[in-house]
Formats: structure tokens, C-alpha cells, sequence
């Protein structure tokens, strides 16, 4: 295909509804902009119903006075194109659904066996945490169950972060060590 470029009288022509300045924009961009949406939309239809669409909002514009520069009509045309895909995308995304035979989504939820295990393991941790000594067992929690800042937990402890990096191995430490049982 041959490389078109466009000027006023082009898109004055355009403006004007001439039929064979129509006819050109159609065949020369008609070409160009489905090669683009064939590899990004599922159907041929698809890729017919943008670049109708595309067509329709680049002459709305031209037609409404909206185009700066006669030899930018390419990439405006691109441009609107690419604006055209986004919205079908968009569009496309939020009206994907579930078939009505299927089954649903997945019950994520815990089942019976899964809420005993927790709860088993939720004793677990507590009874561990109280064979701990005091200063690890506070420690833990403020970092890891309260989240607190660590800056802040570094001032209450009178330590640098560096340290507080080793109390916490260390607590951690201990902690694997009881819940092993050792």
C-alpha cells in the first residue's frame, strides 16, 4: 500500500462529503487500522464494528472543526482508533458472566474441618506464646499482630533498628523452638 499524505484541501474535501475523497479515506484506512485490530479483538466483526466506529468519530470531529493539522489526519486517526479498542475492551471486560448452567464460583469460604484446624492452631500459638518470655511475647505482638511501626517500637525499646532486627530473630527463634516442642 502506498503511503498517503493528507493536506487541507483533503480534509476540506472530506469535510464537504465528497464522495470520492470519502471513498479513498475509507479504502486507505479501512486497510491499515483492521491489520491493527485483527490481532487485538476476537472476530472479524469485531475489528468491522471499531473501524465503523473509528470512521464515525473522525469525521463527527473533522466535521465539528476538531482537526489542528491536515497532515496529523494519519495519527489522529490512529489515535482514535486506539481510544475506539480501549473502550471495547473496557466495555467487553464488564459484561463477561458467568453461562447460566454453570455451577458458580468456587465456596472459598472454611469448611467444618477447616474452622477446627484454626481454631486447634489459634490454642497452639497462644499456649506458645505464654512459655515465652515476656519481652519476646510483646515484642512479637507489636510487630507482627498490632503491626506498629518499627520506628516506634524502636523508641519504646530504647533501641536502633538494627537491633530490633536481631531481638525479633531472636524471638522468632524461640518461638519455632516451643511450637516444635523443644
Amino acid at each position: 500500500m502506498e503511503r498517503c499524505s493528507f493536506d487541507r484541501d483533503y480534509v476540506e474535501s472530506l469535510r464537504a462529503n465528497d464522495p470520492s475523497v470519502q471513498q479513498h479515506f475509507a479504502g486507505y484506512f479501512r486497510e491499515l487500522l483492521l491489520i491493527k485490530l485483527r490481532r487485538r479483538v476476537r472476530s472479524e466483526e469485531i475489528a468491522n464494528d471499531l473501524v465503523q466506529e473509528t470512521f464515525l468519530r473522525v469525521l463527527t470531529t473533522l466535521r465539528s472543526d476538531g482537526l489542528r493539522s491536515a497532515p496529523s489526519l494519519g495519527a489522529f486517526v490512529n489515535s482514535v482508533c486506539n481510544n475506539v479498542l480501549r473502550e471495547h475492551y473496557r466495555s467487553d471486560g464488564r459484561l463477561v458472566g458467568f453461562p447460566e448452567d454453570s455451577p458458580g464460583p468456587p465456596d472459598r469460604r472454611a469448611g467444618p474441618e477447616d474452622e477446627v484446624v484454626t481454631r486447634q492452631g489459634q490454642k497452639q500459638v497462644r499456649a506458645v506464646l505464654r512459655k515465652l518470655p515476656s519481652r519476646d511475647r510483646d515484642l512479637l505482638r507489636k510487630v507482627f499482630f498490632e503491626e506498629e511501626d518499627k520506628d516506634d517500637v524502636c523508641r519504646e525499646l530504647g533501641v536502633d533498628r538494627e537491633y530490633l532486627r536481631v531481638l525479633l530473630h531472636r524471638a522468632r527463634n524461640r518461638f519455632r523452638e516451643l511450637l516444635k516442642g523443644g
